[in-house]
């Protein structure tokens, strides 16, 4: 295993993610390698300072509102079914709209959930791995402002070929690339600048089945991240950058511009 490599592959066994072979093989290399293993080091303190200081998300409101109304759907169901004519069949027959309605309910609650944690989880990755790389000076694996050598770079050592575009003539050139991990995959990182700041763009395949959607915007810990869907892939665009300029860049990378 090389230090690409195992750079790539450290935040996954940072978190315990890897299976046994692999960890296994991180963990040689980590004998010999006194910068990886420097790496390793920043990135359990990075987790501790993230575990200690990120703060904590409230549910948005529009989830609550649909909770609400469920429940009060619930309830009317229930309340129809007390009132059955036939005594005898009326605890049995709320009883069992009750545990459906609950069971409906819970279904509900749980995508509701999964689905608003799951991208607001990725987002938190997404700035936390633009926060390590800054941290650890580690932004770029290949230097480069010409897409045709950051491409070809990026697609042998991954299972797909990412867009790479350069931006030079807007005031956003192409300064590099390099190897990353988001939710337990290895994926690329296009690197850009705009004046003094760094702008990181994670990029993976779309799933079967998944539509393109425009860019849409949130912020963690002073980080703007656009998130978009297109070309065939998945971006996340994160920087300290106003959101006029990140938006526009993540906007025509998922156009395919």
């Amino acid at each position: 295993m090389n230090c690409h490599e195992a750079m790539a592959l450290l935040p996954c066994f940072s978190d315990a993610e890897l299976d046994a072979l692999q960890s296994a093989e991180v963990e040689k290399h980590l004998l010999g390698c006194a910068p990886c293993s420097a790496q390793r080091d920043a990135l359990a303190t990075l987790r501790l300072r993230i575990r200690d200081e990120a703060p904590y998300y409230s549910a948005p409101a529009t989830l609550h509102e649909r909770i609400r109304a469920t429940i009060a759907r619930a309830s009317q169901a229930t309340g129809a079914a007390v009132r059955r004519p036939r005594e005898r069949w009326r605890w049995l027959s709320a009883g069992a709209l009750a545990g459906s309605a609950v069971t409906v309910f819970a279904w509900f609650l749980g995508s509701a959930v999964f689905d608003w944690r799951v991208a607001n989880d990725l987002d938190t990755e997404a700035a936390a791995n633009h926060t390590r790389a800054t941290l650890s000076q580690r932004l770029t694996d290949v230097v480069s402002s010409d897409r045709h050598t950051v491409k070809p770079w990026l697609s042998s050592r991954l299972d797909y070929s990412p867009p790479v575009q350069d931006f030079a003539a807007d005031g956003l050139p192409l300064v590099g690339g390099r190897l990353d991990s988001l939710a337990g995959q290895t994926i690329a990182t296009l690197v850009y600048r705009y004046r003094e700041h760094t702008i990181d763009v994670f990029v993976r395949p779309l799933g079967p089945g998944a539509a393109a959607s425009p860019p849409t915007l949130t912020t963690q810990r002073g980080f703007n991240i656009a998130h978009a869907k297109g070309a065939g892939m998945e971006w996340w665009g994160v920087s300290d950058v106003s959101a006029d300029v990140l938006l526009p860049l993540v906007a025509r990378l998922a156009h395919g511009e």
